[in-house]
């Protein structure tokens, strides 16, 4: 417990027995206004309750905290606020405490599956995916810091139209061509016919336009796509020719999103498959039928009726029999907590997809399982960019792959213009370009609240000051080179006298784990990632203020030194939650 908790708790205490007033918690602040005091605590909420003036409430306060407890040493009421003064070794003893807290994690004994990436096998991972594995990854480091047992999932959109798509543009215009004989990744190269397919079918439309047929009408009677809809088909009757060239493509892809994974520094406990998991979802959709829960149509397609809901009527199942994404995600849910003991299930998904999870959330529910409550949309806005959305159909979206070689140039070039990794060998220095490019990119997606959509800028992302990772990185490459210059070795000081900065960072210390825990409970990075930056730029104030290395009181200049490495270890704990690695000199 920090001592802001400490004054809380005997806060309430107090007002329970001079005022008789249960559940009344009084807002604590970390002084930052002139007058004396470490913390300000706010008097307003009692004066309606009370009919007293703010003032009188809070000098009673501060008389009742010095007599009842041994924290304080003195206090000072302006304008209401009461300014109280902390006995400097609540300080010292509070800072003992904090330099334990990395050492264990209270099990909360919840298990909680975090799904993200899911991407779809005929197109490489792009911006979009990047925010999103991003996300999901540090959510889940987040969860399990919190002390969750946490699995990391992903369902891989492997079957479908889309799919149908780039492997019937690879067998009509590909000649046999493979990733290996065009030196192309996997990913990529699959993604490409996707693109060739859509190239190819606005021609058939527009042909079709020409001979008086209407737009609409051309869509549905262009040759390519009725060939695809038949190979989707010819896939769910599991015809051996398409079912070959399916398996061989997107064993391609798989290659592809691997090596995207590993520089992403992203991972996956479990992966699931919609071509295993949409035939759940129709058996599913039986089970609701016999149970009348949902209903058909003449045409023979299923439906729910959500309007008692509030939504409106749900296609399940269409008339030729396929499935649509509704059917596959409800066989996965129920899969999913079958298969473990689940409290929780957390979807990372844009909020384009906002009514789609209402949805299935209530056909669940409809469906009998109780645990369609513990479902949860991880809901967050889109990526864009300074010229706009990326479209995939037509081969203009950023790259995932791209995006990160970018980020490693964009840091080289810097990094060179700073002259800051003189005498380093080529690989430490490709090392700390990865680094620094990569915890930019991470960093600046993460430090934006997940609800709002974003403008991600690269240039603006690598810059050695403001709120950005290599700003927070070089901070932490600073501290680890004072320890080594002072041949650092902890030792433990019980007693010293702090001044305000080296009182700040105690605090700023001690409030990591309420992060930790408000975070998990936001299911928001951003939270770590805004904390990580004030942490650094109090730790700067802390070293520009303060002699460590030339100071003659040993005993204070271990202290300091405990404090700087205490530091260091909290950022990189919190980097790491946001899955960003550290560089020791930059």
């Amino acid at each position: 417990m920090n001592i802001k908790n400490i004054i809380e708790e005997k806060l309430e205490e107090i007002i329970l027995n001079v005022y008789q007033l249960k559940d009344i918690k009084l807002e604590i602040q970390e002084n930052k206004t002139e007058f004396e005091g470490d913390f300000t605590i706010v008097t307003f909420p009692l004066v309606k309750q009370l009919k007293k003036n703010p003032e009188s409430i809070g000098v009673e306060l501060g008389q009742a905290l010095t007599e009842q407890t041994e924290l304080l040493e003195s206090f000072n009421v302006v304008k209401g606020f009461l300014n109280v003064k902390v006995k400097n070794q609540f300080f010292v003893d509070q800072f003992t405490t904090v330099s334990e807290q990395f050492s264990t994690i209270e099990k909360k004994n919840e298990t909680v599956m975090v799904e993200y990436s899911s991407p779809n096998t005929n197109k490489p991972l792009h911006l979009g995916h990047v925010r999103n594995n991003l996300l999901g990854f540090s959510v889940a480091q987040i969860l399990e810091e919190a002390g969750y047992d946490v699995i990391k999932s992903q369902i891989i959109n492997d079957r479908g139209i889309h799919i149908c798509k780039s492997m019937l543009a690879w067998e009509k215009f590909g000649k046999g061509e493979t990733p290996e004989t065009n030196h192309v990744k996997g990913d990529k190269f699959v993604g490409n016919y996707y693109v060739k397919f859509d190239q190819e079918y606005k021609k058939e439309i527009a042909e079709l336009v020409e001979q008086g047929i209407s737009e609409d009408q051309a869509k549905k009677d262009a040759p390519l796509i009725k060939e695809a809809q038949q190979m989707l088909l010819d896939w769910e009757n599991g015809d051996e020719k398409v079912r070959n060239l399916w398996n061989e493509m997107n064993s391609w892809v798989y290659k592809g999103f691997g090596e995207t994974y590993k520089r992403l520094g992203v991972d996956f406990d479990q992966v699931q498959y919609e071509s295993n998991t949409y035939i759940l979802g129709k058996d599913l959709i039986q089970e609701g039928l016999d149970k009348g829960i949902l209903y058909q149509k003449e045409d023979g397609s299923v439906w729910c009726d959500l309007t008692n809901e509030g939504l409106d009527q749900k296609l399940l199942l269409r008339s030729d029999g396929t499935s649509v994404y509704m059917t596959q995600d409800l066989g996965t849910a129920v899969e999913r907590f079958k298969e473990n003991n689940l409290q929780k299930l957390i979807y990372t998904v844009g909020n384009e997809q906002d009514y789609h999870f209402q949805v299935l959330f209530k056909v669940l529910k409809k469906l009998g399982y109780e645990w369609a409550d513990q479902l949860f949309h991880l809901s967050y806005g889109m990526v864009e960019l300074p010229n706009g959305k990326m479209k995939s159909r037509e081969g203009t979206v950023v790259d995932a792959d791209e995006l990160m070689q970018d980020m490693f140039d964009i840091a080289k070039l810097k990094s060179e213009e700073l002259g800051k990794l003189e005498n380093f060998t080529e690989e430490e220095k490709n090392s700390n370009y990865e680094n620094i490019g990569m915890g930019a990119l991470k960093y600046f997606m993460l430090k934006v609240d997940p609800k709002k959509k974003m403008l991600f800028n690269p240039e603006e992302s690598i810059d050695f000051n403001g709120n950005t990772g290599p700003f927070i990185l070089y901070t932490y490459a600073r501290i680890h080179s004072l320890l080594i210059k002072a041949n650092y070795m902890n030792k433990p000081v019980t007693e010293v006298e702090l001044n305000q900065h080296e009182k700040e960072l105690i605090m700023q210390l001690a409030n990591y784990k309420s992060v930790v825990e408000r975070a998990a409970e936001l299911l928001s990075p951003a939270l770590v990632a805004n904390y990580l930056y004030d942490l650094v730029k109090t730790y700067n104030s802390f070293y520009q203020s303060n002699v460590i290395l030339k100071l003659e009181d040993e005993n204070l200049k271990q202290f300091r030194l405990n404090l700087s490495n205490l530091t260091a270890l909290t950022i990189k704990k919190s980097l790491s939650l946001l899955g960003i690695g550290t560089v020791n000199r930059m």
